[in-house]
């Protein structure tokens, strides 16, 4: 008797909830019979998954490099989810900040911990023939990076570290953009010029950040924590959370690809270029580039050493392998 009461009460609830829908509850039941079972491989789309991975040569590790890639953005997808949350949240609970910024240290984590695919897992002779077919593309241009930071913090704070005083929040968004640190690593440092791999990337994209950075002016993760009550903004998981996910995205993620391109890059003449002639050396090292999400967490002395690990790691890049 219980299960029919328990069954007459769900079916009552299916019929409010679909009587606005123009429809009666018989025809979606009708439409829940005919419906075929769900298998894994349909719901996650695994065919069409494992059908994205298209070498452009006959290199057989050019496939690890795609599918490093593909994940690689499929966890920053999940590091934009859990920020997303946060921006959009008004509750000003410190639980609910604290586990979505554990969320995101523990993607990074992985990201982080991963990355030896990239730095031990493939042939360097292979590598250095099959990326002359991926010219100009780069991992420069990946846009979900690019919001990542957006979203964690307002535009000065990315602002290249040589102009970053002469700016402030009082500046436009399109100013602020116009002057990110980034663009430094694809323009010739000598003609001013813009690589090709910059404007495809401009072109794309520019539109997407400059709404993106308006809608969350003043609103950032780093606002966000700003905008706490003290006694908040004093909790000691908050800030370690924070402090964790800056070096994360700011520190250990550059780190990790500054080994990777050294040892796939570097010659003791000179350099081999990055695809898409983005200037390496000079943009990957964190101390080179200072980016800070929440500076007010820091100390004069840690913000002075900020990335200064990446000597040790040039010189031992087993270190961000493992």
């Amino acid at each position: 008797m219980k299960d029919k009461e328990r069954i007459e009460s769900q079916i009552s609830k299916l019929e409010e909830k679909y009587k606005d829908s123009g429809q009666d509850l018989s025809s979606y039941l009708d439409g829940l019979l005919y419906q075929r079972y769900l298998t894994y491989w349909d719901y996650i789309h695994l065919d069409t998954l494992l059908s994205l991975q298209v070498p452009r040569t006959h290199f057989p590790d050019e496939e690890i490099f795609i599918l490093y890639h593909q994940i690689t953005e499929l966890y920053f997808k999940l590091i934009l989810h859990e920020q997303k949350q946060i921006v959009d949240d008004t509750s000003q609970q410190v639980d609910f900040f604290v586990e979505k910024l554990r969320r995101i240290n523990s993607y990074y984590k992985a990201l982080i911990s991963s990355f030896g695919i990239m730095v031990r897992g493939m042939e360097k002779e292979q590598f250095l023939k099959y990326r002359m077919a991926l010219l100009p593309s780069s991992g420069f241009q990946s846009a979900q990076y690019r919001m990542i930071e957006i979203y964690a913090t307002p535009l000065e704070n990315l602002v290249d570290p040589a102009e970053r005083e002469l700016f402030t929040e009082k500046n436009p968004i399109e100013e602020l953009y116009e002057h990110i640190y980034w663009k430094k690593g694809a323009t010739d440092a000598v003609t001013g010029e813009k690589t090709l791999t910059l404007k495809q990337f401009e072109y794309r994209y520019t539109p997407r950040f400059i709404r993106i950075a308006k809608e969350v002016k003043g609103n950032t993760i780093y606002h966000k924590y700003l905008n706490l009550p003290e006694e908040s903004r004093n909790n000691k998981a908050l800030i370690e959370a924070l402090k964790t996910m800056d070096n994360n995205a700011n520190v250990n993620w550059p780190l990790v690809h500054l080994g990777s391109a050294h040892r796939y890059l570097n010659r003791e003449d000179a350099p081999i270029e990055a695809t898409g002639g983005t200037n390496w050396k000079a943009y990957l090292p964190p101390s080179f580039q200072k980016v800070v999400f929440f500076p007010e967490l820091f100390s004069n002395q840690e913000l002075n050493n900020w990335g200064k690990q990446w000597v040790d790691h040039i010189f031992d890049p087993d270190k961000f392998s493992s």
